[in-house]
């Protein structure tokens, strides 16, 4: 996977990746002109349509009504020990009545979510920075 980001100017940037692309921006109140979803709301918003997939490949899978399954995400900020996201929730509501071992096996479906997976179990991050290199006389 492989994905570029690219300054387009001010706090916005454009996210491309596949021939697809999204703008990454900050409210007003941040400096921003509010034209796109924050960095962590991105990160919210792909745990919780990975969680959606899931979820609908499970009714799917069972014959269960699919359009209207909705995903909300929430989570907390914090600042100690360092800034970050935490105590993140992921609620799934089904477009149909769930028996209770349908509950169990869409909760256990969505548990699969690889962005999920990715956050229990923290990935190794690798920070690389590179820069034009000034010519020697």
């Amino acid at each position: 996977m492989e994905m570029t980001v690219e300054h387009l100017g001010s706090v916005q940037f454009e996210i491309k990746t596949r021939g697809h692309g999204i703008v990454s921006d900050q409210p007003l109140d941040n400096g921003g002109f509010d034209e796109g979803m924050t960095p962590p709301e991105l990160l919210l918003a792909s745990l919780g349509s990975c969680a959606g997939y899931y979820a609908a490949q499970y009714l799917r899978k069972h014959k269960l009504a699919t359009e209207g399954t909705r995903v909300r995400v929430t989570c907390e900020k914090v600042k100690d020990p360092v800034a970050r996201m935490t105590n993140f929730v992921i609620e799934v509501d089904a477009p149909v009545e769930l028996t209770k071992e349908h509950r169990q096996g869409l909760k256990e479906a969505v548990e699969h979510c690889l962005v999920h997976n990715t956050l229990l179990h923290p990935p190794k991050i690798t920070l690389k920075v590179e820069g034009a290199v000034a010519a020697r006389k």
